[in-house]
């Protein structure tokens, strides 16, 4: 379900319900007092205050403080899951973040677009999937609709606009594939 409204007059009526509104005005209120403010060691206090709207977090999730996320109640993090400094999580739609994945500093996660062919240019919005054990590096940008397979890496600064199969390396702009990612056995360390 999405809160953008199929408007017959784009041009002068809102994208996002009033309801839709509120709940970004309420929050981004919150985010700024209560969440960017908070300190950087305090991952729990940030994940309950995203769980207070609506976001499903597991267990031991890290958002830092610097994280923009646009709307908590379409965010779902995995346990151990990561979203580092100045993740930019444009949650239009539902973004889901897998296990033990970790998306890097400075990162777009856009779920937004418009639909260039239609007149109106209406707005769009479509989900990003990013799977268990997948490493999304620093700066990149992954576009509306797009799944990071499990295990996949998206090379630093990296603009993504389809798919990524799973245990795949990435990078460029536009993205292609580098090579298969090949996970060493465990050490006693890990």
């Amino acid at each position: 379900m999405t809160d953008i409204l199929d408007a017959t007059d784009v041009y002068t009526k809102p994208s996002f319900s009033t309801k839709n509104r509120i709940r970004r005005a309420v929050w981004n209120t919150v985010y700024l007092l209560f969440f960017r403010m908070s300190p950087r060691p305090l991952h729990r206090w940030r994940a309950f205050v995203l769980g207070c709207f609506g976001a499903k977090l597991g267990k031991h999730v890290h958002v830092y403080s610097s994280a923009n996320i646009w709307a908590p109640w379409n965010l779902e993090m995995a346990d151990y899951a990561c979203l580092a400094d100045d993740v930019n999580c444009y949650s239009m739609a539902k973004v889901t973040i897998g296990a033990k994945a970790i998306v890097s500093q400075g990162t777009y996660l856009c779920t937004g677009t418009h639909d260039y062919n239609a007149a109106s240019f209406q707005l769009v919005a479509k989900p990003i999937t990013i799977g268990d054990n997948a490493w999304v590096c620093a700066q990149s940008f992954i576009g509306p609709g797009v799944t990071v397979g499990d295990g996949a890496v998206v090379g630093a600064r990296s603009v993504v606009t389809k798919d990524v199969p799973k245990w795949t390396v990435v990078a460029g702009n536009p993205c292609r594939i580098i090579k298969n990612r090949v996970v060493a056995a465990a050490s006693p360390y890990d």
